[in-house]
């Protein structure tokens, strides 16, 4: 795609602000060799995000001689940021200030049969608008909604083309929104939004390649390729998932058979439990949360089931994870998500093991396999920076329009 120059400098902008949110306060010097701008340029791009309040002057650093330097900061107070964790078996909202630190959170579970298009909208706006209540924000304050949203999503209209879990196809999901929810609306993919959160403050933070494995419901890794976030052409790069594991193995809700979710989801970590352990009391049917979380708890006290449960789904999963560090050869291999979280460190013990015995030597040796690090929900806090991204592109345009990806 052909970049415009105005492109460029909210690219640019962009850049500038995520460096400043992660290194406040800094100095228009530390700025341009950080990002690889130029002093002028860098200046330029201050001025501007000074002008909209987004960062703020705050001094001078000490000098040994010469001229002080000036730092600047982010204005935690010049505005709110929201994110959508939108799974299939909750709603988690968060709201952030410009430091992204959070403010408030709500949550709504979402049952079996609840995933109606006009139920979840109903969800996503009630949790909106409770941790705005909470946070006690004026509505102008509020740059804007990321939702990151499972499956395939079409970040320019907003439609979610394909969510297999919920057998969702072309859903206007932004246009369903929008009638509810008054702030300007980014939507984008989990695997994206785990990214994002990873590169500015997790485990790929300084990383130029590295891949964010998404275990909940549904399965998939998000890409950072050259220090930025791989989309792909139509937005749909990191459907890891859905490729094949076990050829003519089990039926997955895309239409195929054998995926890495149908064995290393939540769904599929259940039926690996009610393959193995028929009758166990581990097994909630019709409530993964319930399940994971059972395992979870056994696997910390020894429970002879749970474990044979968690190396099992292991094996899957660090062939397929080996699978990741032979094609991208990324410095690092993030474990993410709500699956991830309950096992933790077992699971990760087993994961590391299980890789080891399928990747290539030379791409292995080069690539750490860690646990996010992450305190709050990855995916709300990367949502969180799609809406940021979006306002900057709408101060570029400099006008109250749709624009891509979002919705004022």
């Amino acid at each position: 795609m052909k970049r415009t120059s105005r492109d460029i400098r909210t690219a640019n902008r962009y850049q500038v602000l995520r460096q400043i949110i992660a290194a406040s306060p800094t100095s228009r010097q530390e700025l341009a060799a950080a990002t690889g701008l130029s002093l002028a340029t860098v200046a330029t791009l201050v001025g501007e995000l000074l002008d909209l309040g987004l960062i703020t002057e705050v001094g001078f650093e000490d000098s040994a001689g010469g001229r002080p330097r000036g730092l600047v900061a982010v204005d935690a107070a010049g505005g709110a940021l929201i994110g959508v964790d939108l799974a299939e078996t909750y709603v988690r909202v968060e709201l952030f200030d410009l430091a992204l630190n959070v403010l408030a959170r709500a949550e709504e579970s979402m049952r079996p049969g609840d995933s109606r298009p006009e139920q979840v909208v109903g969800h996503v706006a009630t949790a909106v608008g409770s941790v705005v209540a909470q946070a006690g924000v004026e509505g102008a304050r509020v740059l804007g909604v990321g939702v990151s949203v499972p499956g395939q999503v079409d970040r320019d209209t907003g439609v979610s083309e394909y969510a297999p879990n919920w057998d969702w196809h072309d859903v206007p999901l932004l246009d369903l929104l929008t009638g509810h929810i008054a702030y300007p609306l980014y939507l984008d993919n989990p695997l994206r939004a785990c990214a994002v959160a990873e590169l500015w403050f997790g485990a790929a933070r300084g990383c130029g390649d590295a891949v964010v494995v998404n275990l909940g419901t549904g399965v998939g890794a998000g890409l950072v390729l050259g220090g930025g976030v791989h989309r792909g052409v139509s937005n749909s790069a990191g459907e890891w998932g859905h490729t094949t594991l076990v050829l003519d193995g089990r039926p997955c809700h895309c239409g195929n058979h054998g995926c890495v979710e149908t064995y290393t989801g939540a769904p599929g970590i259940m039926l690996n439990l009610r393959e193995l352990c028929p009758d166990s009391p581990l097994l909630c049917p019709g409530d993964q949360t319930a399940t994971i979380d059972a395992l979870a708890r056994g696997v910390g006290a020894g429970d002879p089931e749970a474990v044979a449960v968690l190396r099992h789904t292991a094996r899957y999963l660090g062939a397929g994870v080996a699978d990741l560090v032979n094609l991208f050869n990324p410095e690092v291999v993030v474990l993410s998500s709500w699956v991830a979280a309950a096992f933790g460190e077992p699971l990760l013990a087993e994961v590391r093991a299980a890789v080891a015995r399928h990747a290539l030597r030379r791409p292995l040796a080069a690539t750490r396999i860690v646990l996010s690090p992450i305190p709050t929900d990855p995916v709300c806090l990367g949502a969180a920076t799609f809406a940021l991204e979006g306002a900057l592109q709408s101060a570029g345009k400099g006008a109250r329009t749709r624009t891509a990806g979002g919705r004022r």
